[in-house]
């Protein structure tokens, strides 16, 4: 008896086996070979979640061709692909460069997002943000780690529309060691990393008071604003304030002095001296540089 050949077996068959598969590997496989094989990929119950994290994480560094426009372009083909496919059915969406282009579709078309990574966004703005917070009203997580074009405004109406919101990762570049992102990420935009976070953690503090999970790596918050997030919310678990060098010790106890079973990063970023009194700060490098880059391909 013969065995079954591909070409018998049922969209509902070819989109069970599928789903075994990562995205990346969808995309470039079942996609690719016919109609059939297509619908199958695409089927809406494949696309509750998008997480392309892990494929950006399988890089040693970063490249640089991340930061170019025609990268963006091919990410943000692949946001509003899989906005259309899902069908309202997107719970979790994890992506990096994507652009306010595609988010306003996700604006549109997720209302039952409730994670949303974003990070080394530099043409994601208040513009689309403000739309996210309005039309993913479920919202539990958002990473905007990296994104220098978002300010204090998109905090505050997230806060305000996202009631659910429990984890906030808000991270900066490592400006006290520019070596890591030197000839990767492009010099202007490091140039224009949010200097005023204090009006951020306002935000933080008056609308999200259900947070529980907050980070602040690198950011050049104040102990006053500190201060004012620890009061505003109560239910925190998890601080990582890691390279945050405006602030002491004593700073960070008298702050969250009123929480218990809080979790702290704490700062403990080693600053050379030579970084405040010579010029010698080009030179300093803490990271192994050995690495090369490898362009991600989608």
């Amino acid at each position: 008896m013969a065995e079954p050949s591909w070409a018998e077996l049922t969209q509902e068959c070819l989109t069970n086996i599928f789903s075994r598969l990562t995205i990346e590997q969808r995309w470039r496989g079942p996609m690719l070979v016919c109609k059939l094989w297509l619908r199958a990929a695409t089927d809406s119950s494949l696309f509750s979640h998008f997480d392309l994290e892990p494929r950006f994480d399988s890089t040693p560094t970063e490249s640089p061709a991340w930061w170019s426009p025609q990268f963006e372009a091919k990410i943000d083909s692949m946001l509003r692909s899989a906005v259309q496919w899902s069908l309202g059915s997107l719970s979790l969406i994890r992506i990096r460069h994507c652009s306010d282009s595609s988010l306003q579709l996700v604006a549109q078309g997720c209302p039952n997002l409730e994670v949303l990574s974003i990070k080394s966004c530099a043409n994601v703005t208040d513009r689309s943000m403000a739309k996210i917070a309005l039309g993913c009203q479920k919202l539990q997580e958002v990473d905007i780690s990296y994104c220098h074009e978002i300010s204090n405004v998109s905090l505050s109406l997230i806060g305000k529309h996202c009631p659910n919101i429990k984890t906030l990762k808000r991270n900066f570049f490592n400006t006290l060691d520019p070596s890591q992102q030197k000839g990767i990420v492009p010099d202007s935009y490091l140039n224009a990393c949010p200097q005023d976070v204090d009006s951020e953690a306002v935000a933080i503090a008056k609308f999200m008071p259900n947070l529980e999970h907050l980070q602040l790596c690198f950011s050049k918050l104040s102990a006053k604003a500190l201060t004012l997030i620890c009061k505003g919310c109560p239910n925190l678990k998890y601080l990582d304030l890691f390279g945050c060098v405006n602030l002491t010790s004593r700073d960070i106890v008298n702050a969250t002095s009123n929480l218990e079973n809080l979790e702290i990063r704490k700062p403990n970023f080693y600053i050379p001296r030579s970084v405040f009194h010579t010029e010698r700060y080009g030179h300093w490098r803490l990271y192994d540089e050995r690495f090369q880059t490898d362009i991600f391909r989608i």
